[in-house]
């Protein structure tokens, strides 16, 4: 509805109005209107807004709609806005921008925020340190919680969170921390390390990011400090970075499992060609390795001649082993995301889908033997009962060596240090095809004494 009423008021030039209506609106929201206008009036929309509300509509807005800003900015615009960026936003911005943009922005950048820009951006892509800022509230031990308050009150303006602060000596080694709820309820005389948490939990900025965004969701914190490797305080991870981070990881994860190369662009901003570019690597792979099960089925001519109906049983045994292990390995990939399985598990997890396996392959067997003793009770061609007996036990099998497949892979490779995701449907399902019409034609093999 506000997207219809702003494109109205921008096409009969009333501003005023548009003006009032978007000062009243979230960040968020409004961001996503920039999003949704053509781009000269997402210009027209921006300049509209109160200057701290442009701020924060800037640090929502995608790549495309901000380049297209900073390119219609005038300097003192780009200025403006640079200023009011926190410095992970800023790094953020950067790094999404193209090499021209990325010079003008950093003309418009303040030597000092320039310099830990830098610093930042050295960190490993992946790392605590290319997510974190330098905004945050620092305290003293010997600091009255009035002293304190002051300090808040001076400082805090410009920083991206004030409701934990840390506590460093006078080499910024961090030595605890204090919550603004702690300081409220304790009377103005009381020093700092008379309240504050002794042992903070932190990591260290070359600490993996998806391990912070983990144990900031693990110990439901609202920033996690960041410190160097002599335990000075360099910089927090607040929780919407990582939670930022957690998302693009699920992303990668879906990407990969669906057998895609990841793409850090949306999918309506990526092109058809690396679209077909991300895809056709894992397809190519699967149709190749898809020949390994028809060379197999091509060897064993003689069951086909003994027995023609086994071949009307093939897509049915694939599917069910392709099926249950993508459930396994769907299962255990979780497990692995979370936390919950490690490779010290391996074998309990083993024994639980072995048992998982055991159970549903002889429920599928006894319903598909009485499904094929029904439909094939008159035939001529074959002996049913004997025919119920292959396709039976090969399904067992069948299941119980998917399931295992699909729990043991997606470890390995985690304990290998690839990424489970990998072991995804595609693939589990392309190894179990192999894997069943292997058994299934051996098992028909031996019980008719074909050699």
């Amino acid at each position: 509805m506000i997207l219809e009423t702003a494109l109205d008021l921008l096409k009969h030039k009333d501003y005023n109005t548009l003006k009032m209506l978007i000062s009243q609106e979230n960040p968020a929201d409004l961001a996503l209107l920039l999003d949704e206008l053509p781009k000269e009036d997402a210009v027209i929309t921006y300049r509209l807004l109160p200057k701290e509300l442009a701020t924060e509509v800037f640090s929502h807005l995608e790549g495309d709609n901000r380049e297209a800003l900073i390119t219609a900015f005038s300097d003192k615009e780009l200025e403006e806005v640079v200023a009011d960026l926190f410095i992970d936003d800023a790094v953020d911005l950067i790094e999404e921008m193209p090499a021209s943009v990325v010079k003008r922005i950093l003309k418009h950048t303040s030597p000092e925020d320039r310099k830990i820009i830098n610093e930042i951006l050295n960190y490993p892509k992946d790392s605590a340190g290319s997510i974190m800022t330098t905004e945050f509230v620092t305290l003293r031990r010997d600091m009255t919680v009035e002293q304190a308050f002051d300090r808040i009150r001076k400082t805090g303006v410009d920083k991206e969170t004030i409701y934990t602060c840390y506590v460093t000596d006078d080499t910024k080694k961090l030595l605890g921390t204090v919550s603004v709820k702690d300081l409220l309820l304790s009377d103005y005389s009381t020093h700092i390390e008379d309240i504050m948490e002794d042992n903070p939990i932190s990591v260290v900025t070359t600490d993996d990011k998806e391990d912070v965004a983990k144990q900031l969701t693990h110990y439901d914190f609202i920033a996690m400090p960041v410190t160097d490797t002599e335990n000075r305080l360099v910089g927090i991870v607040t929780f919407d970075d990582a939670m930022d981070v957690i998302e693009d990881e699920t992303e990668e994860d879906f990407a990969i499992m669906a057998a895609m190369s990841p793409s850090e662009d949306g999918y309506f901003k990526t092109s058809v060609f690396v679209h077909a570019k991300n895809r056709i690597f894992w397809l190519l792979f699967l149709m190749l390795s898809s020949t390994i099960t028809g060379s197999i089925i091509a060897k064993y001519e003689e069951a086909f001649a003994a027995l023609p109906i086994l071949v009307a049983f093939i897509p049915m045994l694939m599917s069910a082993g392709g099926n249950c292990g993508s459930q396994s390995s769907t299962m255990v990939i979780r497990g692995l995301a979370v936390n919950e399985i490690r490779f010290k598990d391996f074998f309990k997890v083993v024994f639980k889908e072995l048992r998982i396996s055991v159970i549903v392959g002889v429920i599928l067997s006894v319903i598909n033997a009485v499904r094929i003793l029904i439909m094939y009770r008159n035939s001529q061609e074959c002996d049913s009962a004997v025919l119920a007996l292959i396709v039976s036990l090969t399904l067992v099998l069948v299941v119980i060596i998917a399931q295992i497949m699909g729990c043991c892979l997606p470890m390995l490779a985690k304990k290998l240090k690839f990424d489970p995701a990998i072991m995804a449907a595609p693939l589990i399902s392309t190894i179990a095809d192999t894997c069943s019409v292997l058994i299934f034609f051996n098992i028909a093999m031996t019980i008719l004494h074909i050699r």
